[in-house]
Parts: C-alpha cells; sequence; structure tokens
C-alpha cells in the first residue's frame, strides 16, 4: 500500500518530466507553443483522471468495509446491551420456570426466530421440552428430540433449529434452538448470543438443583438433630417409665403400698422431666433467631420460656456491643443452639436455681457465657478425651462451637455452679472517628 501511494506520486511527476523534455527538444519543431502546452495539460488530466479512478476506488472499498465493521460492532453492542438487560431481569427472578421462559423469549427476539424451544435431559436421558416462545403448540409440544421432524409440519427442511447445548461441566444436561426464517442462517455474532443464553440457562438450572440439595440436607440434618433429640430424651425416659412401671405393678402385688408410692413419686418426677424436654424440642422447631432480630434478643425471649417451662430464674445480660452486632445468620443460629443445649444440660444435671446467660464483644471475639449456681463438676470430666458422654451433650456443643470458628470451655464458677464459655471470632469494630458514625457494627469472619 505504501508502494501504491508513493507511484501515484512519481508517475505523474515523471510522465509530466518526461513530455515537457520531449516537447523541448526533439518535439520542438512539431510542438509550437501553445499546442505543447496544451498536450502536457491533456496529458496531466487523463493521468489525473486514471489515478483518481483507482484511488477512489480504494477509498470507496475502504469507506464500505469500514461501514461493514461499524455495523458489525453496533450489533455486538446491541446485542451485548440485550443481553445485559436479559441478565438483570433474570437476575430478578426466583422460579426456574420463569427464568427458563424468559431466556427463551429473549432467544427468540435477539436472533429474530419465530419458535424458541429449550429441552433438558431426563430421568431417563431422554430429552423433555421446558419452555417454549413462539410457534404452535402442536408443533412444540410433540416431546419428539426436534419437533420440527414431525410429519405435520412441512417446513422442517426449509427451516432447520439453530441449536447450543446446556452444559454443566462437561456433561450436556440439555438444548437451546431457535427457528430462524428459510434462507438466513445464524451469525457467528447470533450463535455466540445464543450460547450466552444457554449458559444463563445452565447456570440458573444448577442454582436452582444446588438450592433443591442444600433444602433437603437442610431437612436431613433437622431430622437428625430431631432423631438424636428424642433418643436421649424421650426414649429413654419412655424406657425408664416402663422399667418403674413394672417395678410398681410388682409391689402393688407383694403389698408393698409405700414403696410403690415412692416410685410412683419417681414417675411423676420423670413425667414432668418428659414434659419439659418435649416443650424445649417444639421451641427448637419454631426456628431459633428471628431473621433480623439478633441473637441477644432471640435469647431473651429463650430464657423467659425456658424459665417458665423449667422453674429455674433464667437472666439475660447484653452488652451494648453484643446488641448492636451483626453476624452471619449461620453462626447465629449455632451459636443459639449451644446456649440451648447447655440450658439444657444446667436443668438436668446441675441441680440449680438461677442462671445467667452473658453477651459481649472483647477484643475481636463474641464472648458467651451461661452460668448457673448447681452443684457444678470438675472440669476434667469434659475434656475431649471425655467427649463420648452423651447425655451430657458435650459432644454437639464442641462440634456446634467448632461450627462458628470459635471454641468452648468449661469451668467451674468463682461460687461454684459452671461456667460454659463460648467465643466467636467477628471483624473488628471500626473507629467511629473514622467511619464518621457511632454506630459499631462487626460482622462474623
Amino acid at each position: 500500500m505504501n508502494r501504491l501511494r508513493w507511484l501515484a506520486i512519481l508517475v505523474p511527476a515523471v510522465l509530466v518530466g518526461g513530455i515537457e523534455l520531449l516537447s523541448d527538444t526533439f518535439l520542438d519543431p512539431f510542438l509550437p507553443f501553445p499546442v505543447d502546452t496544451a498536450l502536457i495539460a491533456a496529458v496531466v488530466l487523463v493521468t489525473a483522471a486514471i489515478l483518481s479512478h483507482f484511488a477512489f476506488g480504494q477509498i470507496d472499498r475502504l469507506d464500505a468495509a469500514l461501514r461493514t465493521r461499524n455495523a458489525e460492532l453496533e450489533a455486538r453492542n446491541a446485542s451485548a446491551r440485550a443481553l445485559y438487560g436479559v441478565s438483570v431481569a433474570i437476575a430478578a427472578m426466583a422460579q426456574l420456570d420463569d427464568i427458563l421462559q424468559a431466556i427463551v423469549d429473549n432467544a427468540r427476539r435477539l436472533l429474530d426466530g419465530d419458535l424458541a424451544l429449550l429441552w433438558l435431559v431426563g430421568p431417563t436421558g431422554g430429552p423433555r421440552l421446558r419452555a417454549r416462545s413462539g410457534g404452535a403448540p402442536e408443533v412444540a409440544e410433540t416431546g419428539q428430540r426436534n419437533p420440527l421432524d414431525s410429519p405435520s409440519n412441512g417446513a422442517q427442511m426449509e427451516a432447520p433449529l439453530t441449536e447450543v447445548p446446556l452444559l454443566r461441566g462437561d456433561e450436556t444436561i440439555g438444548t437451546l434452538a431457535v427457528r430462524r426464517p428459510p434462507g438466513r442462517p445464524a451469525s457467528d455474532d447470533e450463535l455466540t448470543t445464543l450460547a450466552s443464553l444457554a449458559s444463563q440457562a445452565a447456570i440458573a438450572i444448577e442454582a436452582d438443583r444446588l438450592q433443591l440439595e442444600l433444602r433437603e440436607l437442610a431437612v436431613r440434618g433437622e431430622r437428625e438433630r430431631i432423631a438424636r433429640e428424642l433418643h436421649d430424651g424421650l426414649a429413654q425416659v419412655l424406657g425408664y417409665v416402663n422399667t418403674k412401671s413394672q417395678a410398681v405393678d410388682e409391689l402393688l402385688a407383694a403389698g408393698r403400698i409405700e414403696d410403690a408410692r415412692s416410685q410412683l413419686a419417681e414417675l411423676a418426677a420423670a413425667a414432668r422431666s418428659l414434659y419439659v424436654d418435649v416443650r424445649e424440642a417444639i421451641l427448637g422447631l419454631r426456628g431459633p433467631v428471628t431473621s433480623g432480630a439478633g441473637l441477644a434478643a432471640a435469647l431473651r425471649v429463650y430464657g423467659r420460656r425456658f424459665a417458665d417451662a423449667s422453674k429455674l430464674a433464667v437472666r439475660v445480660e447484653a452488652a451494648d456491643a453484643a446488641t448492636r452486632l451483626e453476624i452471619d445468620p449461620a453462626i447465629e443460629d449455632e451459636a443459639f443452639r449451644v446456649v440451648r443445649e447447655a440450658l439444657t444440660n444446667v436443668r438436668k444435671h446441675a441441680a440449680a436455681g438461677r442462671v445467667v446467660i452473658r453477651l459481649d464483644v472483647v477484643d475481636g471475639w463474641l464472648v458467651i457465657e451461661v452460668e448457673d449456681d448447681g452443684r457444678g463438676f470438675d472440669p476434667a470430666a469434659v475434656a475431649p478425651s471425655d467427649a463420648e458422654r452423651p447425655q451430657l451433650g458435650l459432644a454437639g456443643i464442641r462440634e456446634r462451637a467448632a461450627s462458628t470458628g470459635g471454641h468452648v470451655e468449661w469451668r467451674t464458677g468463682p461460687t461454684g455452679g459452671t461456667i460454659v464459655r463460648l467465643t466467636i471470632p467477628i471483624e473488628p469494630e471500626p473507629d467511629p472517628a473514622a467511619a464518621g458514625s457511632s454506630a459499631a457494627v462487626g460482622t462474623a469472619r
């Protein structure tokens, strides 16, 4: 191209110079003035016309190529804006069916098609139509791999489907397809757009599957927790009641009335204990911490209910920093359950009359203490090597504490009784002067 530019300058100059030289030497007798001047002007005009034709042709080709490129860029930009709009709209949707329907609607619109379909791989491995947009219902609901292959549709050869797979890793989980007018195959940009929509569909499907699995795991975990509580509480007490009932029957048969009454008194005490266990289990099923209420408020509410059921005096003391603290709901729930299990141990084993629950934030840690005035026990009895004592629920408390990223310890109180201390790491509170606010709120790590 650079050589052509130089030739466009040199050729006219050499040509004009050569004619001028010939007219002044050999052709001077034959070309008197002003004929020689007219000849030179004519040669220059012809040369300029020829070179201009090639130059303008090149400019026109470059202009056409530039226009085409600009049109492609504008189309891509429009497609990108449309995809962004689709992504924003889909992100606001919660139901998978709504998301898939929005994807097929936009696929048909962006690719200027008259039919869009989305299949998923069914449980048996065959295709299952999940969403469609446009087209006659009898065409889109044939249940075949390609509904356009139906004998009732005569346009299958003239308007084939443009398809892209829905992928989960290397696995194909479905297909997104659009039917375009005959003779208008999809461009590379349109295929890219369709592939982007297929990726969004695959992500939405995978997210829905994972959410379903999480819900199933949560339900399974809650069932296992209820089963453990029933086994450790209700089943054991019922076994105890059965044994005592047999003993009372034998004592009555032997005429030992006073001994039978003593056994019945123990049965009544066991029934009261079982009643409290059932009430605690019902309270646990209602959900530990109400969204937005905060851990301190939830413990105050539970403390009042626990006190009514167990006839223990329960007081909750929370520092301002702990009351304002916002932590992850999952960590909040685990901390609540640790306190609840500690209170259950107090009721069953401590022979206490008073319990104090304290919450504070100390050096980047949320500290929760449950202190009772009961008979206490040897702290060595709760060493990790003895964590198999299920009647105290110590192993479960340790597991819950570890799930929060913190730890738990037991020790004897200054005046007897037991203190259960749970510490959970939190982010350092911001400096009010630096943050421009006096409300310091930490978040769980």
